[in-house]
């Protein structure tokens, strides 16, 4: 099957862009053999670098799309270039979409790469998560435990209990 990445996207002192991160604190302990956990704030290059040399990769992130707060997309960005879905950037900005979008143009992009988002609420500095978002958190994390063939280990209140917020 290949090696396989999840990457938790955000920083954490911004709100709901922590979104992300907590996904993938409530996952780290239940993730598969050969599937790497990693942590980004998001920034274009770091996150091509990380991509490298697997074959499927799972990047969690929060957005800003206009959904109600909460709802989780899930879109398989490997098919088809990613839409704008208000991804925040980094300070040099450049963040996920342009990260994705070079990948694909370079031929670096993984031969699977899934974008599991989190429609966000509050984005200000310093701001707790929201309870939406914190909320969908321990959902997500269920469904990336089933995805990755971790059935009956993501039950939904050990995830939330997990979730930071």
């Amino acid at each position: 099957m290949g090696r396989t990445l999840v990457i938790g996207i955000g920083r954490e002192q911004r709100g709901d862009d922590a979104a992300g991160r907590l996904v993938l604190r409530a996952l780290v302990d239940r993730l598969p053999p050969g599937v790497e956990p990693v942590e980004e704030e998001g920034e274009a290059m770091a996150l091509m670098e990380r991509m490298e040399g697997f074959d499927t990769v799972h990047m969690i992130d929060a957005c800003r799309s206009g959904a109600a707060p909460g709802t989780i997309l899930r879109l398989e960005v490997s098919a088809a270039p990613l839409p704008e879905l208000g991804f925040q950037v980094s300070t040099h900005g450049m963040g996920l979409v342009e990260a994705v979008e070079l990948a694909r143009a370079l031929g670096r992009l993984p031969r699977r790469c899934i974008l599991h988002a989190i429609e966000g609420e509050c984005f200000d500095f310093g701001a707790p998560v929201s309870p939406a978002v914190a909320a969908a958190v321990g959902e997500l994390a269920r469904r990336l435990l089933e995805e990755l063939g971790v059935a009956g280990k993501g039950e939904d209140d050990d995830a939330r209990g997990r979730s930071g917020s």
